[in-house]
């Protein structure tokens, strides 16, 4: 039997509690969601900006939950055979539990954040550091002042690699939760024009960016991508911090890892690469050339942690677009199927631009098209029509040959593009749903992508609806 993730002593300790009721005497997960919880999760009662943990502190409890941590002041409201642990402030208890869970850690660990690019960089670490250890990394995109505390207090003690991914959209924001990490390597992605409405440049978001290097240990490694114009900054930043080590990726020879020849096929790249000084030649099971470049500072960081290389490089093989995030799924309709490409996730003029790529890249059959169904980029401030607006030039680029835009940010690129592709525009998102049903035919690639907040994902699941999937969790 494996050792229990947290003994109850050992969490009353860490969080500063005060156990109550007839709490276990061990705890063998953590959970801040009544929905998922497992039995014998310690369910953590977050008060949130729309929800409060203590409401379902019952049905936890109900669930199987080995212990509730919960507030002093709610005491009073919650069933009184409970069990429990109780603080003055559940998530800041929760902070204290991710602290004591890295300070008892004998792991390597690795934290990435970046513009573009930093949840599949962290699942590409997951999957390429696990054939040399026991790895543990975040899930979905819990990369802020929750979601990294939460990664934390959920690391095993024998994890042997630890893989972070830390987000942020104003200043100061990675630099408590990097602090938390205390990684080894950090990789920032890239820096781009994202989240501009909070500031005043893209420098100012490299500066945000850097925080990362305040959180690395003792002869730390950066990683950073030699082709962004933010480099040098980054570099400089880096220096200041007291960073010794930096390592650099890129498409240049004069990286330290770069590439050297890449084949792009349907549904992957085949990469001949220079890893720090080593030759290697890989497969990666997904599209896109961003995921080539991200591969570069992936095996980098393998190199650094002192993970194995060459299973590392075998193990992209493997990797796969997750949903909302480059997904492809087959959706068989009359006289033969359409290629669903899924990144209704998020967006950004980055990310937008390289979707645009792998949609561009993607072979269609007669009287197939290559469809964009695109829509509002959120949070770029003042310039948000302008960079709309520039998409322009890809979509023409790319070969695209079918637009459909939604958001009124998006009435910017609307006025620009060539009547030939204008397919159809709407306001919301959700008026693009029908005649995108019935404008489909065999043969076409559709490309779905839009920040959250433009509701994107209803579409996907709209086309899914009317022409089901032999298998709807399968990645082309």
């Amino acid at each position: 039997m494996s050792d229990p993730l947290w003994t109850l002593d050992a969490f009353v300790e860490a969080t500063g509690g005060d156990a109550r009721g007839d709490v276990a005497s061990q705890v063998t997960g953590i959970s801040i969601d009544s929905r998922t919880l497992e039995p014998g999760d310690a369910f953590i009662a977050i008060k949130g900006d729309r929800l409060d943990g203590h409401d379902y502190v019952a049905a936890a409890l109900e669930a199987g939950a080995s212990l509730a941590l919960v507030a002093n002041d709610r005491l009073k409201d919650l069933p009184e055979d409970g069990r429990y642990v109780v603080v003055a402030d559940p998530l800041e208890a929760m902070r204290q539990l991710g602290i004591a869970a890295r300070a008892r850690s004998k792991a390597r660990i690795v934290a990435v954040t970046g513009s573009v690019g930093k949840t599949g960089t962290k699942e590409a670490l997951r999957l390429t550091l696990e054939p040399s250890g026991k790895v543990h990394a975040s899930v979905a995109s819990f990369n802020n002042h929750w979601g990294v505390p939460l990664t934390l207090a959920r690391m095993p003690e024998d994890t042997e690699y630890g893989v972070f991914e830390i987000g942020m959209n104003h200043a100061d924001e990675i630099r408590p939760l990097v602090k938390m990490v205390r990684p080894h390597v950090a990789i920032i992605t890239t820096v781009q024009p994202v989240h501009l409405e909070f500031f005043d440049s893209v420098e100012q978001i490299a500066k945000a960016k850097a925080e990362i290097f305040e959180g690395l240990e003792p002869d730390g490694i950066a990683i950073l991508n030699k082709d962004n114009r933010q480099f040098d900054l980054l570099r400089f930043l880096a220096s200041t911090a007291g960073v010794s080590t930096v390592h650099t990726f890129g498409e240049d020879s004069g990286a330290d890892s770069h590439t050297e020849n890449v084949a792009s096929y349907p549904g992957g790249s085949s990469v001949d690469a220079s890893i720090l000084g080593q030759e290697i030649t890989y497969k990666i099971g997904a599209a896109g050339n961003h995921h080539v470049k991200n591969s570069l500072a992936v095996l980098t960081a393998v190199s650094d942690l002192g993970a194995d290389l060459a299973k590392a490089g075998l193990a992209l093989d493997g990797m796969r677009s997750p949903r909302g995030r480059g997904e492809v799924t087959r959706l068989p309709v009359q006289g033969g199927e359409v290629a669903l490409i899924d990144e209704s996730y998020n967006a950004n003029p980055a990310s937008m631009r390289a979707a645009l790529t792998v949609l561009g890249e993607a072979e269609v059959t007669a009287p197939g098209r290559r469809i964009a169904v695109i829509g509002d980029m959120r949070e770029l401030g003042t310039d948000a029509d302008r960079l709309h607006g520039e998409l322009s030039g890809p979509i023409v680029e790319k070969g695209i040959d079918a637009v459909y835009c939604a958001g009124p940010h998006m009435h910017a690129l609307w006025d620009l593009l060539p009547q030939a592709l204008k397919a159809h525009y709407c306001e919301e998102a959700k008026d693009l749903e029908e005649v995108l049903l019935k404008d489909v035919r065999p043969g076409d690639v559709v490309m779905i992508k839009g920040s959250l907040g433009t509701r994107m994902g209803p579409l996907v699941e709209a086309l899914k609806k009317e022409y089901p999937p032999a298998d709807d969790s399968e990645a082309a």
